[in-house]
C-alpha cells in the first residue's frame, strides 16, 4: 500500500512539473521559432546569447536547489521553523546575487560576446538581446527560489499555472513587437528580448504573490536572530557543489558553442535548432526527477532510504523508456521538422544526423539527469561534481572539438564526443546510486 501511495504521489508530482519544464523550454523555444520567420542570423545569435543566460540561470539556482533539497527533507522531518530559515535566507542571497550579475550582463555585453567569439555580423542582434534580458535577469533570480520552495511542499500547481500564463504573454509579445503587430513597431530582435524579458518580470510578482498566500506567508525576525548560520552553511553544503557541476556543464556548452561558431554561422543556426527540439525529448526525465527527487528527500526526512531507493528506480526506468521513444520519433522525423522552420538545405542535413546520434546521446543523458538529480536530493552532492568536472572537460570539450574541428567532421562529430562524455558518466554516477553511499548524507539525523 506504502508502494502504491508513492507512485500516486510522483504522478501527482510529475504531471504539473512536466507541464511546468514544458512550458518553461518553450518559453526559450518561442524566440527561436518566431525570430526564424527573421532571419536565420537572428536565430544563431540569439542562441549564442542563450548559453550565457542559461549560465547566469544556472548561477542563480545556486541558493534555489539548496533550498529545495532542504525545505523536502525538513518537510519530511516536520522541521517548520528550519524551513522558514532556508527560504528567507535563499530569497535575499539570490535577490543580492541577481542584481550584480544584471548589471554586469547589462554594461559588459559586448565584451561578454566578443569572448565567446560571436561573429562581427552577428553582434548588433547579439548585444541587444543580451543587454534586455541580462539586465532584467534578477527577476528569474527570485521566481527560481519562489517556485523551488512551492515545489519542495508539494505545490507544484502553482508554477505550472503561471508559467503558462507567462508563456501566452511571450508569444503575444514576441508577435507584436518582433513583426510589428497589434499596433506596435517592429522590433526584431530587441522586440524578442522585451517581450521575454516582461515575461519573466510577470512570473516573479505572481509567483511571489501566491507563495505568500498559500506557503510562507510571512519571515518573522525572530527566526533570524541570531542568524541561522547552521541552515547557510547546510545551503552551501547543496548549493556548492550544485552549482559547481551545473556551472561546469554549462561553462563546458559555451565553449563547445564557441568552437562551433567557429565552424559555421549554419552550424550554429543547426545547433540552436537541433537543441531547442531535443530539450523536449528529455523534458520527461527532468520533470519525473524533479518530482521524484521531492519525493525522495521527504524519504530521507523520514529515514526511509530503502523506499527511496525504491521508487528512484521505479522512476529510472520510466524516465529511459519514455525519452528514447521520443528520441528515436525525432530522429525517424528530422528533415520533416528541420524543414518546418528552415530552407537552408545546410542546416536541415546537419540536422539530421545530429538527431540520429542523439539517440545514443539520450541513453546517457537520461541516466545523468536521474542520478545527479536524486543523488543531490539525498544530499551526496559532491561526488556528481568531481566526476562532471572530469569528463565534461576530458571527453564534452576535448575530444567533441578533436573530432568536430581538426578531424573534420563538424557539429555531428562533435555530438558524437557530446554521447561519449553523457554515456560513460551516466554508468559512473549510475553505480554511485546503485551503491547506496548516499543513505548517510541527509541534513536530518
Amino acid at each position: 500500500m506504502a508502494e502504491q501511495s508513492l507512485k500516486r504521489q510522483l504522478k501527482v508530482l510529475t504531471i504539473p512539473v512536466f507541464i511546468e519544464m514544458a512550458l518553461v523550454m518553450l518559453l526559450g523555444a518561442v524566440d527561436t521559432v518566431m525570430l526564424s520567420r527573421y532571419s536565420d542570423n537572428s536565430v544563431a545569435a540569439v542562441g549564442l546569447d542563450n548559453q550565457l543566460i542559461s549560465l547566469v540561470f544556472l548561477v542563480y539556482q545556486f541558493f534555489s536547489m539548496g533550498a529545495a533539497i532542504l525545505c523536502a527533507q525538513y518537510i519530511g522531518a516536520g522541521l517548520r521553523k528550519r524551513l522558514v530559515q532556508v527560504v528567507g535566507m535563499a530569497l535575499v542571497v539570490n535577490l543580492m546575487l541577481g542584481m550584480g550579475v544584471s548589471a554586469l550582463l547589462y554594461f559588459k555585453a559586448e565584451a561578454l560576446l566578443q569572448l565567446m567569439g560571436l561573429r562581427p555580423e552577428l553582434m548588433h542582434d547579439g548585444v541587444v538581446y543580451l543587454k534586455i534580458t541580462g539586465a532584467l535577469s534578477f527577476f528569474q533570480a527570485l521566481s527560481l527560489t519562489f517556485s523551488a520552495s512551492l515545489r519542495s511542499a508539494d505545490k507544484v500547481v502553482y508554477p505550472m499555472v503561471v508559467t503558462g500564463i507567462v508563456n501566452v504573454l511571450n508569444i503575444i509579445g514576441n508577435y507584436a513587437l518582433i513583426f510589428g503587430r497589434l499596433g506596435c513597431p517592429q522590433l526584431g530582435v530587441e522586440g524578442a528580448a522585451i517581450a521575454t524579458a516582461a515575461s519573466r518580470a510577470v512570473a516573479m510578482v505572481l509567483l511571489a504573490a501566491i507563495h505568500f498566500k498559500v506557503h510562507i506567508p510571512r519571515f518573522p525576525l525572530s527566526y533570524f536572530r541570531p542568524m541561522p548560520w547552521q541552515e547557510l552553511g547546510n545551503l552551501l553544503r547543496i548549493g556548492v557543489p550544485a552549482m559547481s557541476e551545473n556551472i561546469s556543464y554549462s561553462l563546458s556548452q559555451v565553449v563547445i558553442t564557441y568552437f562551433i561558431n567557429q565552424i559555421s554561422n549554419e552550424a550554429l543556426a543547426a545547433r540552436t535548432y537541433c537543441f531547442n527540439m531535443i530539450t523536449f525529448v528529455f523534458l520527461f526525465c527532468i520533470s519525473i526527477t524533479q518530482g521524484g527527487g521531492i519525493l525522495v528527500g521527504h524519504l530521507v526526512g523520514q529515514q526511509r532510504h530503502q523506499a527511496a531507493y525504491v521508487l528512484g528506480n521505479y522512476f529510472f526506468r520510466w524516465s529511459m523508456i519514455i525519452t528514447l521513444t521520443g528520441s528515436a520519433l525525432l530522429a525517424l522525423s528530422g528533415r520533416g521538422v528541420l524543414s518546418a522552420f528552415t530552407d537552408n538545405e545546410e542546416i536541415i542535413a546537419m540536422g539530421v544526423w545530429v538527431f540520429v546520434v542523439d539517440f545514443f546521446l539520450e541513453i546517457g543523458r537520461t541516466s545523468n539527469i536521474f542520478a545527479v538529480g536524486t543523488l543531490r536530493a539525498t544530499g551526496d552532492a559532491i561526488y556528481p561534481v568531481v566526476i562532471g568536472i572530469i569528463f565534461q572537460w576530458s571527453i564534452a570539450v576535448g575530444l567533441s572539438y578533436v573530432i568536430g574541428i581538426p578531424l573534420g567532421y563538424g557539429l555531428v562529430g562533435m555530438w558524437i564526443g557530446f554521447a561519449l562524455d553523457e554515456n560513460i558518466r551516466g554508468i559512473i554516477l549510475m553505480r554511485r546510486w546503485r551503491s547506496g553511499k548516499w543513505r548517510d548524507k541527509g541534513f536530518v539525523k
